[in-house]
């Protein structure tokens, strides 16, 4: 039906399909707005009984003006008794894909269940009983809006205030023991079934269980509900008290309204019993000690020192992950945390840390002032604290005084030669030191002006002290992503990245770091594969705790060479090092993207933009997987959304133009076609870039030409050629074929 017109409604796309209908997103040629369109299965269209549902459906929910519950626009029928349903079109998924993806937080359930219970309520006011209250039924809007969905086989009460008896419609696991059984029911019975998606949403799991519709009508009839001390930690006596009345067998032990159990939940969001009440999952506690270490507050006069507290807070993660005894978190999930007001404690159940390191600095002139706190992450006590009050010169035996007091707080006994490595410093330059910390703090912002300003920074470091391995090491990074974000030419700055790589390796051989970088430019630059797997595997065994090496072996070494499977391991080795990374939770939904598992790579985009919406890369990648689901709109929609914030990149504008041909605006591609031409002439735009919109506009010929030029800049993205779903259609080309084995070699 795609691209039909049925009454005065242009079919766009199918949002999907139950039991007894299709559902289609459509837009309202009259009105010039977007619509859902719920059509009756054809297959039940001599269906009386089904008729009379969908019918009721319409009927029921239109007689209903809330805010949390679908407006319904029309109801109208067309040739061969086909009849639809015309309601509003919302952004969001439904409750039941979001239980999919994870348990909801105490807070946020709370709040789903208000709106579930006040629009509910306002059925029952005007005698609707919906009888299929469910997740599937429930949708939850990108604004956290829940709109209630499908009366179907809502009944009007009768007089005595009961539905009829002896027919039983609903979903097995939902229903009350009355609707199971096919006795009268009344609001009552949709009174049980929000109190078993409080259950699910709070556990994943349900209160009654059965191996078949029969066992599960069973237990609902017979059995006690499952306790969420069964699945939470902690769990709130409160909410099991609510859950408890809800679901109660005899109807006139449960709620009586919807008010009364939206009156205790509201009772226990405003006056919670005790903080333990917040952590309600139950989190596996760290077998080892363990403690993340916060960004370090500038309280100088100029606030001038935000490099020197951040690097000072990675200095010390750096220093104490030398520990196998310790468990330190990442600098990628403590700095998220960073200018954010959120209590110590919070912080700390977050991270899944026993204690958490905060502090401050004040330079005035030479001298620095540093504090530091160390709290305890359960109770919130003070565990440690101490000032510093020294020459700036001093800052390394500063630096080794933190962690040497953080250890023996931890009770951690030094053995072998750990306390000898805990205090290996790369210079002893204060100089040297200050220089790398700035090059690391703008290289940490990734944009192309930070970037260049951070090789300048990391040169003077090496200017200073030639044998600072770290600063060299610092450089090949920068180089590396002016590379991959295609700022520059790689022929320009991957040969620099390599030299610097191969420097710091001169200088310190176990520099895990700089084996990484050279894996990855041995990789994406050369493309010699095997010289990049030693270096990769090597750096990794130097530093098995290092997530960005876990990261990059995945995704710059074994996706493009299409080793799926190892490069979904790797990936989630980093990430169980750093499951709050954004790009790394990004990265392994791109993973399988490029192995075609385009479902499961937009589940994962869509969890990562649960953690921060606004974050770009996440934004691009999901427009790209929506592009392989010819979702064309909503790829456009992802791909804009991305270029808010980086308007400067060239291959995701290039992107954009490519799903722009796609959906049929030719004349959006060429623009954009234009623009990057014409900037080509004044700064590096990837030939790769310009090939995948002329891919969009299907010209073949100079898509393999611009391929071909991306060959002699050895284009970072050319090394995913073989598995860029975007180059699909050029795979019975033997041009591309030359360049994929040129590329590959014998791998």
């Amino acid at each position: 039906m795609i691209g039909q017109t049925v009454s005065h409604y242009k079919i766009l796309e199918k949002l999907g399909e139950g039991g007894m209908g299709l559902v289609y997103k459509a837009e309202d040629t009259r009105l010039k707005r977007t619509v859902a369109l719920k059509f009756l299965s054809p297959a039940l269209t001599l269906d009386q009984e089904a008729k009379r549902c969908f019918i009721n459906e319409a009927q029921a929910a239109s007689a209903l003006d809330h805010p949390n519950i679908c407006t319904i626009y029309e109801i109208d029928e067309i040739a061969d008794g086909q009849i639809f349903i015309s309601m509003a079109y919302y952004q969001g998924e439904t409750l039941k894909k979001k239980i999919e993806r994870g348990p909801t937080c105490l807070q946020e359930a709370i709040h789903l269940i208000r709106q579930i219970g006040e629009g509910l309520s306002k059925a029952h006011e005007k005698g609707i009983v919906h009888r299929d209250v469910k997740p599937a039924n429930l949708m939850v809007t990108d604004d956290q809006v829940v709109k209630i969905l499908d009366f179907g086989v809502a009944q009007f009460q009768l007089a005595s205030g009961f539905t009829r008896p002896g027919f039983i419609s609903g979903t097995p696991n939902y229903m009350s023991p009355e609707q199971a059984s096919g006795n009268p029911t009344d609001q009552r019975s949709d009174i049980w079934s929000v109190g078993v998606i409080l259950f699910e949403m709070l556990t994943l799991n349900l209160p009654f269980e059965g191996d078949s519709d029969a066992s599960v009508m069973h237990a609902v009839a017979n059995d006690i509900p499952q306790s969420l001390s069964k699945f939470l930690a902690n769990h709130p006596v409160h909410i099991q008290k609510v859950i408890n009345k809800t679901l109660a067998k005899n109807p006139e032990e449960r709620y009586q309204n919807m008010k009364e159990l939206l009156t205790d939940v509201e009772l226990f969001k405003w006056n919670r019993p005790s903080t333990a009440d917040t952590q309600v999952f139950a989190v596996p506690q760290p077998t080892v000690p363990s403690i993340a270490i916060l960004p370090f507050i500038d309280l100088s006069a100029e606030k001038d020192q935000e490099y020197f507290c951040d690097g000072l807070a990675e200095e010390i993660i750096n220093d104490l992950s030398r520990l196998k005894v310790l468990r330190v978190a990442s600098r990628n999930s403590s700095f998220q945390f960073k200018g954010k007001n959120l209590n110590v404690s919070q912080i700390g159940q977050d991270l899944n840390v026993q204690k958490v390191l905060e502090g401050s600095i004040r330079k005035v002139g030479n001298r620095i002032r540093i504090a530091a706190r160390l709290i305890n992450v359960p109770d919130g006590f003070l565990v440690w604290a101490d000032e510093y009050q020294r020459e700036l010169a001093d800052i390394f035996e500063i630096q080794d005084d933190i962690s040497r007091s953080i250890a023996k707080n931890l009770e951690i006994q030094f053995a072998g030669g750990s306390e000898k490595e805990l205090k290996k410093h790369y210079t002893d330059n204060v100089e040297a030191y200050s220089s790398y910390l700035r090059g690391r703090f703008y290289w940490n912002k990734r944009t192309a002006e930070s970037l260049k300003t951070s090789i300048e920074y990391f040169q003077s470091a090496i200017y200073i002290d030639s044998k600072y391995a770290l600063a060299y090491s610092g450089l090949a990074d920068a180089y590396i992503v002016l590379g991959l974000y295609a700022r520059n030419c790689p022929t320009e700055v991957m040969p620099k990245a390599m030299r610097a790589a191969e420097q710091a390796l001169q200088i310190d051989g176990l520099l895990p770091e700089a084996y990484i970088s050279l894996g990855c430019t041995k990789a994406v630059y050369e493309w010699k594969w095997s010289e990049a797997e030693d270096q990769f595997k090597r750096g990794i065994e130097l530093k098995p705790e290092y997530a960005e090496a876990h990261h990059w072996y995945a995704i710059n070494y074994l996706t493009p060479l299409g080793r799926f499977k190892e490069a979904v391991q790797e990936i989630k080795k980093a990430l169980g090092l750093e499951p709050s990374s954004l790009i790394i939770n990004a990265t392994v939904g791109l993973v399988h993207y490029y192995a075609r598992q385009t479902d499961v790579a937009i589940d994962h985009f869509k969890r990562t933009l649960d953690m921060d919406p606004d974050f770009p890369v996440t934004n691009f990648f999901l427009g790209l997987a929506y592009v392989q689901k010819s979702k064309f709109e909503e790829a456009i929609d992802y791909f804009q959304r991305a270029l808010k914030f980086y308007g400067d990149n060239n291959n995701m504008l290039a992107t954009y133009g490519y799903a722009a041909a796609l959906a049929g605006k030719k004349d959006v591609a060429q623009k954009v076609l234009e623009q990057l031409l014409d900037a080509s002439e004044k700064m590096y735009v990837s030939s790769y870039d310009i090939a995948t919109i002329y891919c969009g506009l299907e010209d073949t010929k100079k898509a393999l030409s611009w391929l071909e030029k991306a060959l002699e800049e050895h284009a970072f993205l050319l090394s995913y050629l073989n598995v860029d779903p975007i180059m699909d259609q050029l795979r019975n080309q033997k041009r591309l074929q030359v360049l994929i084995k040129k590329i590959l070699g014998g791998n």
